[in-house]
């Protein structure tokens, strides 16, 4: 049988699509390799979201062609949000990609890594569901759940609904299925994930539906974290904050992209809202919830920003003290809304922005780690640390995987511990992004 090398590049949304076709092409009895000199099929899964997503999409997929002359490699398909953008350059351009799949064509993958040509049937509602196989390529004890797919938002820097489509939800008794398998499977903590996340269930003419979710999640035995990624400001209802503060299993943890705080840059982004109006906003959802933690994404550089409107992001961020941000340069996309836009800024000086912004969080984040020291806080063992052997590594709640830092372990009380399983770290000291502590 045929062995499989499947590079996944980009977010956890396309890591999820990956493990859905790995878990088909495992299904058909396919091997599954991590060396991808070994495979005789690889598949390329890539972003083509930004500038930095799509060169390194490419530069991947002239990488993994190169085993097509030095390893035993055969057969080269690419998929995922670049071949949503740029099917037939790639298919011009790269002559060593045999076949190229879309993000709503995931189970046609078999077809084109046995050579077939599957018939072109775009299927703009298609969404994974609870039996369709997948092979988790997260530690045993974390997992991720699409929610839903897709995006309805128009704002004028994003190419996602031209990529995913519209927003559609998954029904809820899918995603409770999903989840109680996974957790029978051994999965501790579960991370639901979409474009929108506070957007579920709008489209299937439900109410309050992620709150209702989350409660219904909260019941599943065996899961013990589960939080949610990518809030939108305007669709965080009282009814998700109490969800958050009520339930014991829902993470005090809270995502929500932001993207900026002048009131002009905002609704030229067609977003809407004000440095004052999300003041507030924070300030509610901190006062609901007691504890919570904070992470939002910032984007510097956007055409026409003003030095004042800079630094009022700026300020922004220094009154706000958010616990985890991440900034990023303007990309300017030519399938996007501000792609004619006049004031494009350069690129030179969009940078400086971005590290002044990032020296600006780097300042608060080391603040508020050197506040831990002391504490005793519950953690998620993952296991030896890849910085050194002599370390285990683990989670707070307050520390999302993939996005955010680690707590590095360098003393344990009694035997090791097994990934996968809670106990108490004792802070000893702060990083910038990371914790150390002893487990007891």
């Amino acid at each position: 049988m045929k062995k499989i090398g499947l590079v996944s590049l980009g977010c956890e949304k396309n890591l999820v699509d990956s493990e859905v076709m790995l878990g088909l092409l495992r299904r058909r009895g396919y091997e599954i390799t991590p060396q991808p000199e070994r495979a005789d099929v690889i598949v390329v899964n890539t972003c083509g979201f930004i500038d930095k997503a799509k060169q390194e999409s490419v530069d991947t997929i002239l990488e993994m062609a190169e085993f097509k002359n030095s390893g035993q490699c055969c057969r080269l398909v690419v998929t995922g949000c670049l071949v949503e953008r740029y099917r037939n350059e790639i298919q011009t351009e790269i002559p060593e990609v045999d076949a190229v799949l879309g993000t709503t064509q995931l189970e046609s993958i078999i077809d084109l890594c046995e050579g077939r040509t599957p018939p072109r049937i775009e299927n703009p509602y298609y969404l994974y569901d609870e039996r369709t196989p997948r092979l988790l390529t997260t530690p045993g004890y974390t997992a991720y759940i699409k929610i839903a797919e897709g995006c309805d938002r128009p704002c004028s820097f994003c190419v996602i609904p031209r990529i995913r489509g519209r927003h559609r939800s998954r029904p809820m008794d899918s995603i409770l299925k999903e989840a109680r398998f996974l957790a029978q499977g051994g999965v501790r903590e579960i991370v639901l994930i979409s474009q929108e996340t506070t957007h579920y269930g709008s489209d299937l003419g439900m109410k309050q539906g992620l709150s209702r979710l989350l409660r219904e999640l909260a019941k599943v035995e065996g899961i013990a974290w589960i939080r949610f990624l990518y809030a939108f400001p305007s669709q965080l209802g009282e009814d998700v904050l109490e969800a958050m503060r009520d339930e014991a299993k829902v993470c005090r943890y809270l995502d929500m992209p932001l993207q900026h705080a002048s009131r002009r840059i905002l609704r030229s982004m067609k977003r809407g809202g004000s440095s004052a109006s999300l003041c507030r906003l924070l300030d509610r959802v901190r006062e609901r919830v007691p504890g919570i933690t904070l992470r939002t994404s910032m984007i510097v550089g956007y055409p026409g920003e003003t030095e004042e409107e800079f630094a009022e992001l700026c300020r922004f961020v220094e009154t706000i003290q958010f616990d985890r941000l991440g900034a990023f340069t303007f990309s300017d996309e030519e399938e996007a809304g501000s792609f004619g836009l006049e004031g494009k800024l350069p690129p030179t000086l969009i940078e400086r922005r971005r590290r002044r912004l990032m020296g600006i969080q780097a300042r608060i984040s080391r603040r508020k780690n050197r506040s831990m020291v002391g504490k005793c806080e519950p953690v998620l063992v993952e296991g030896k640390s890849s910085e050194s052997d002599l370390l285990w590594q683990g989670r707070l709640e307050s520390q999302a995987p993939r996005i955010d830092g680690v707590v590095l372990i360098n003393d344990l009380e009694g035997a090791p511990p097994d990934s996968g399983e809670f106990g108490n770290v004792e802070i000893t000291r702060a990083m910038n992004y990371d914790l150390v502590g002893r487990l007891i």
